[in-house]
């Protein structure tokens, strides 16, 4: 991991944001009341492959600041940071792993890295759900188990989306 931020660093980290904001409006599915399936995680996940956890983690900062400027729903100063932010700074955790051997992409590693921090951000919307959009849930139902299956409707497929997508990204930039 590198200890301080490089020229070529922030360059990447720069456009990676851009990208992450232009994928972001490419939508595979919008849910009603927020969330998306899109490929938007993907370019902060490779910063943070590519320049380990705290350049990912800034990314994905940064990311999740620029996403108050395109339509945020904000009800609460904590519902702000727990929406938008912090889910996408948790991603970060990925550049922890050691997903190369000798330049070779370890597939079970490179998954082990996606799903680790994408539960993270799971966990950060699912409570965001139950503290502030208990009132969507339908009546009688629980709202953990509400908002459990409302975060993992769209963050499961952009996962999957993701990572399949990483899988072809990384091969391709191996030896960069």
């Amino acid at each position: 991991m590198q200890n301080k931020f490089s020229t070529r660093m922030l360059a990447e980290i720069g456009v990676a944001v851009a990208l992450a904001v232009v994928l972001n409006f490419l939508k595979l599915w919008r849910m009603p009341q927020g969330g998306s399936v899109s490929l938007e995680m993907l370019p902060i996940f490779v910063i943070a492959f590519r320049w380990g956890a705290g350049a990912g983690a800034f990314s994905g900062l940064i990311y999740g600041l620029l996403q108050l400027m395109f339509g945020a729903y904000i009800i609460h100063p904590v519902q702000l940071i727990m929406d938008y932010p912090l889910p996408y700074f948790v991603l970060g955790i990925a550049g922890f792993f050691k997903i190369k051997k000798e330049k070779v992409i370890q597939p079970f590693k490179l998954l082990a890295a996606v799903l680790i921090a994408s539960f993270f951000r799971l966990i950060i919307h699912i409570l965001s759900g139950v503290i502030f959009f208990a009132s969507y849930a339908p009546e009688g139902q629980n709202v953990w188990i509400y908002s459990t299956i409302y975060n993992a409707s769209f963050l499961i497929p952009t996962t999957i989306v993701v990572y399949i997508s990483l899988l072809i990204i990384m091969k391709a930039l191996k030896n960069k």
